[in-house]
């Protein structure tokens, strides 16, 4: 019995003190990952963070681009039918589409569902205008159907797109 209890003397405070180095070293190594993570995020960031603000700069770029205001000046050609117009103005915003599809990669989903939709009604703006004008008719007509329309529309899908990722940047400068 006296045996015993000399071993659990020693066994006792040699258990307390390993159960101490454990917690220590396990809290230790908790923080070092911890710390590891933050340096490597912070040494990401500075390779990513130009690449995702130039995708941004590209998408508001895009949406620029296939805006009302500035696709039928871009492309106004008095030569034109109103349904080759029409034709010209969709190949146009597909094309701008298609040039910078992989610029999702760099942007949120969210702001990337913004920019389709964006697309998407200013393609559903142009085919209902293109309805409402006779196939022959001079690209001019339909040029300032879809400018009267689009300008009577109080939200501008590119415009709400475009503020919704000037909101977005303002998150990585917070």
């Amino acid at each position: 019995m006296e045996l015993f209890l000399q071993i659990l003397a020693y066994t006792i405070p040699a258990l307390v003190v390993f159960f101490v180095a454990y917690i220590m070293l396990r809290n230790f190594t908790k923080e070092e990952n911890a710390r590891r993570r933050y340096l490597l995020a912070k040494e990401s960031l500075k390779t990513t963070l130009p690449i995702r603000l130039n995708a941004y700069e590209r998408m508001v770029l895009f949406l620029e681009r296939i805006s009302p205001d500035s696709l039928l000046v871009r492309l106004q050609d008095d030569s034109l039918t109103a349904l080759q117009y029409h034709a010209s103005l969709l190949i146009d915003i597909r094309a701008e589409y298609e040039h910078n599809v992989a610029q999702q990669v760099y942007v949120s989903d969210e702001a990337w569902s913004v920019i389709r939709n964006a697309k998407e009604n200013i393609i559903q703006l142009i085919n209902a205008c293109a309805a409402k004008v006779p196939p022959e008719a001079p690209s001019a007509q339909l040029a300032n159907v879809i400018l009267a329309t689009y300008n009577q529309s109080e939200d501008s899908p590119t415009l709400l797109a475009i503020s919704f990722i000037k909101n977005e940047i303002k998150k990585y400068f917070v």
